[in-house]
């Protein structure tokens, strides 16, 4: 099961007309819609399920600059900015805190990597501090392992991913936004190639301009108008305890285990690296487009084929605008967690920290973390389709990086000039050939 989001109030009635219309009310589209709304736009945002209801509210709610693909940087930094301000902001409680991260290895390899990324951290003005294993000693007490060494982000943090979606989109409801949920999106509409609007369960709704944030179900959505989006989803195990003795005000990534405190007192815990590829038709359509990223994270991943193969993101499917869609049979995607994994966890945290004995899960889920080849977003224009957007593809940052994407996402729609340069996050780079690389830092 998912962890308890908070509720967001639904409209009923669908509005014949907006500016702009999101489809999608995890992170991605709810700070898009919240931006928006700021600014005086119109918009209405449509969700299949409910706000924050797949991995939106599964992440680990780390909110971070360290270990940073580059180009991620200038958004993780704009971000934590946001961060700063979205409790007063929104007059509710976000979770968000600057308590700094804290990454430990006794692998050489790790140490080796995070002092490079550190000199470019450094370039973007990044906080960051390599540590000593004595140095790791003192600033994790009561942490029973022997480290060789690690890294400090004192001015990252963390937040509740299961408060802060939701009270984005009620902070967006206030300033006007219209949020649907349990209403799917069917089709695009287009007059003279230019979107005019969208077809939902509930009847269209002329805008011109059409925001795609469908997380895991983009690609599904994307493809059924003829629209290349490589995305490839993974399978994740996480969980949260009950209030434990404090061992940590931030959060610890460690090789095999990570965990960050919550403002409740207890801590979300999750597998370093570990998950579960389903196989299905567009992961095998897709294979030599992420054949690196797959060597890259293939020592953590075991393999499935289950309903994934017939009825997820992933699989074929096809259907008519005045007919039921793949997203009105699967409001939530919500699979199983792994059990053995969540022992593990447990396992592991116990073993690091004694006095935690005794420590067990509160909740369990999965969610499916869905990823580009480059582990890089897609935050841009679709030039064959003017007036579509596509805001996805976040490989397992968008919580963190979330009210930055949003802000980024309402000025490319606006014709606004841009927060960050928006290049990286080009939708092109996946048809013209771009050289996609592997994942850089995660």
């Amino acid at each position: 099961m998912s962890p308890p989001v908070g509720r967001v109030a639904s409209n009923q009635d669908v509005p014949k007309s907006a500016d702009v219309v999101i489809l999608g009310g995890g992170m991605a589209g709810v700070a898009t819609a919240y931006e928006l709304a700021r600014r005086g736009t119109s918009v209405v945002l449509i969700e299949k399920g409910v706000i924050a209801g797949e991995q939106s509210s599964r992440n680990w709610g780390w909110c971070r600059q360290q270990n940073r693909d580059p180009r991620e940087l200038p958004l993780a930094r704009l971000a934590l900015h946001r961060w700063d301000n979205l409790n007063a902001e929104l007059g509710e409680e976000t979770g968000f805190r600057r308590t700094g991260l804290v990454y430990a290895t006794t692998r050489k390899t790790d140490l080796n990597a995070w002092e490079r990324w550190s000199h470019v951290g450094k370039q973007f003005g990044v906080d960051t501090r390599m540590l000593t294993g004595a140095e790791c000693a003192t600033m994790l007490p009561g942490n029973s392992r022997h480290w060789d060494g690690g890294v400090h982000s004192p001015s990252d943090g963390r937040a509740e991913p299961e408060l802060a979606v939701p009270a984005l989109a009620r902070g967006a409801q206030r300033l006007g936004a219209i949020i649907i949920q349990n209403c799917a999106a069917r089709e695009l509409e287009t007059e003279a190639g230019r979107i005019s609007g969208v077809v939902t369960e509930k009847g269209a709704i002329r805008a011109s301009a059409v925001l795609v944030a469908g997380g895991a179900w983009s690609g599904m959505f994307l493809r059924h108008h003829g629209i290349r989006f490589l995305q490839a989803c993974v399978k994740s195990t996480s969980f949260y305890t009950a209030a434990a003795p404090a061992v940590t005000d931030g959060g610890i990534a460690m090789e095999d285990v990570t965990i960050r405190r919550r403002l409740d007192g207890g801590y979300t815990v999750g597998l370093s690296g570990l998950g579960q590829l389903q196989i299905t038709p567009y992961g095998l359509l897709q294979a030599r487009d992420f054949w690196r990223t797959f060597q890259t994270r293939r020592k953590g991943l075991t393999f499935a084929l289950g309903r994934q193969f017939i009825e997820g993101p992933e699989a074929i499917a096809r259907w008519k605008a005045d007919g039921i869609s793949p997203f009105e049979r699967i409001r939530t995607l919500d699979p199983l967690p792994d059990a053995q994994l969540v022992e593990r966890g447990i396992a592991r945290l116990v073993a690091t920290y004694p006095e935690l004995a005794g420590v067990r899960p509160a909740e369990c889920w999965g969610g499916m973390v869905d990823s580009t080849p480059d582990a890089i977003p897609v935050i841009s224009s679709i030039a064959s389709r003017p007036g579509l957007f596509v805001s996805s593809g976040f490989s397992g940052h968008g919580f963190g990086i979330g009210p930055a994407a949003g802000m980024l996402a309402a000025d490319l729609i606006g014709g606004e000039k841009p927060c960050v340069d928006p290049s990286p996050y080009r939708y092109e780079r996946m048809i013209d050939g771009t050289d996609l690389g592997k994942p850089g830092m995660l």
